[in-house]
């Protein structure tokens, strides 16, 4: 069990509040993160979290596609040393190509178990960490079908041109291919690495992530000494600003702030150009 200094520690990264009032926070809600991040932000003490905000560990993340799938893996070590080594680095190459060769829609728990020399991946793993002399862990793998759609990628902190810390992939469907709409996808690309949205749209956030904002913004607003007759009006203006920070179409486009996601996609509506999905992992 963590001890009080680290629980301290820990929600004091999580939420940029004081020290004493991480410690009498956790005291009121019987030492859990969650509740002590809520209960802080209730009074105005923490700032927003969200999920990629959280603290990860080490590793790095590859990208790998062939004519058939497009695939993201994450790879975690325990130092950033091990991961850009050549031999974590060529590790992580090899997974990918095994999972490309498979070609199938795997989980994690399924990609472990798949044959490998004479073991399967997990004991690959086993191996590696024995040689590299670090914890590794699956973190993610992210299969996706090509089908009809079309992919686009953005890689930061880059060690290899498949690998770095932080991998944005954008999957859109277009009737051109040109260079306007290859630049438009990569400058897509980069903003959901730079901007991290949650979702696509409004109607795709996690209800509960929602319902949980509604409940904080509306209790900072009662606590402002506010009418109560003007609350819900005063709430509908902070959660529409929590929507256009938080979802990708509604954010401002980082290289044109005047202009939102969804304008920029409007404005190459001759091209058929579409939105299907994003993914988004990070160290």
């Amino acid at each position: 069990m963590s001890s009080i200094t680290d629980l301290i520690k820990e929600l004091r990264e999580k939420t940029g509040a004081g020290f004493l009032d991480c410690k009498k926070s956790l005291e009121e809600n019987d030492n859990n993160i969650e509740k002590s991040i809520e209960a802080l932000r209730k009074k105005g003490l923490a700032k927003a979290s969200k999920k990629s905000d959280r603290v990860a560990n080490e590793g790095a993340v590859g990208i790998y596609s062939n004519s058939d799938i497009t695939l993201l893996i994450k790879v975690n070590s325990e130092t950033d040393f091990a991961a850009k080594s050549d031999t974590f680095l060529s590790f992580l190459d090899t997974l990918g190509e095994l999972a490309l060769k498979n070609n199938s829609n795997l989980n994690k728990d399924q990609f472990l178990k798949l044959k490998y020399e004479n073991g399967n991946v997990q004991d690959y793993f086993n191996s590696m960490i024995a040689k590299i002399g670090e914890n590794l862990i699956l973190n993610d793998l992210i299969i996706k079908e090509n089908k009809n759609s079309k992919y686009a990628f953005y890689i930061h902190n880059s060690y290899r041109k498949n690998i770095g810390k932080i991998i944005s992939l954008l999957e859109y469907s277009s009737s051109g291919n040109n260079d306007e709409i290859r630049t438009l996808t990569k400058n897509l690309c980069m903003h959901i690495a730079a901007m991290k949205p949650e979702s696509m749209d409004i109607n795709d956030l996690d209800k509960a992530l929602v319902t949980k904002e509604e409940k904080i913004q509306r209790e900072l607003i009662l606590n402002s000494g506010k009418p109560s007759n003007i609350v819900d009006k005063i709430l509908e203006g902070k959660m529409k600003k929590f929507y256009s920070e938080v979802t990708f179409l509604n954010q401002s486009y980082i290289l044109d702030q005047d202009k939102t996601i969804r304008t920029i996609i409007d404005e190459y509506s001759e091209t058929d150009f579409k939105l299907i999905s994003f993914e988004l992992i990070s160290l």
